[in-house]
C-alpha cells in the first residue's frame, strides 16, 4: 500500500515516533503502526487527519501524485 509507504516516510522525515503519531489520532502506537505497515486499512477520516496534520494532499497520501502538495 502505497499510503504505508508515505506515512512512514512524512513521519521519519519530522523526527516522530509512531507513538506521537498516535497521540494526534487519539489511538494507540500499536494500532497506528498496522497502518504504516499496511496490515489495516486506515480509515478516510484519519487520512484526512494525517493530510492536515502533515500539510499534504489527500493524492499523494493516496500515492495518486508524486508531489506532497501543500494544503491551502
Amino acid at each position: 500500500m502505497i499510503y504505508a509507504n508515505r506515512l512512514k516516510y512524512l513521519r521519519e522525515a519530522r523526527d516522530l515516533t509512531q507513538s506521537d503519531i498516535a497521540k494526534v489520532l487519539g489511538t494507540t502506537y500499536q494500532y497506528y503502526s498496522t497502518y504504516e505497515s499496511g496490515k489495516r486499512e486506515m480509515p478516510f477520516s484519519r487520512a484526512i487527519e494525517l493530510a492536515r496534520f502533515y500539510n499534504v494532499s489527500l493524492d499523494y497520501l493516496a500515492g495518486f501524485t508524486d508531489t506532497p502538495r501543500k494544503l491551502n
